[in-house]
Formats: structure tokens, sequence, C-alpha cells
């Protein structure tokens, strides 16, 4: 398992309200919901390593 950095996200109140709404909505906590759209969206860009693009 690759290891994780932690870090300090500021978001506006009702876009987190959005993403905790999604993240339930997938059966996801909101920490996974973040690493997914990231991770989607990395991946739409481009900018994801190949041995990344597969999980």
């Amino acid at each position: 398992m690759a290891s994780k950095k932690a870090f300090a996200l500021r978001l506006d109140e009702k876009m987190m309200k959005s993403i905790e709404k999604w993240a339930a909505d997938e059966f996801r906590s909101t920490n996974g919901q973040l690493e997914w759209i990231v991770k989607e969206a990395l991946k739409k860009a481009g900018r994801l390593p190949k041995s990344d693009s597969t999980n």
C-alpha cells in the first residue's frame, strides 16, 4: 500500500456539504471521495503516473 501524506484542506462550507452528500451517496468516506475526485481529475488531465492509473 502506498504511503499517504496528510495535509490541511480549506473548503467553502457549501462545497464541503456537497462533497459529504456525494460521498454518502457513493458509500465512501468524505476523505475517500476527495481522493477519488482528485485521482479522476489527474487521470483526465493525463497527469497520473501509468502505474497508478489502474487503481
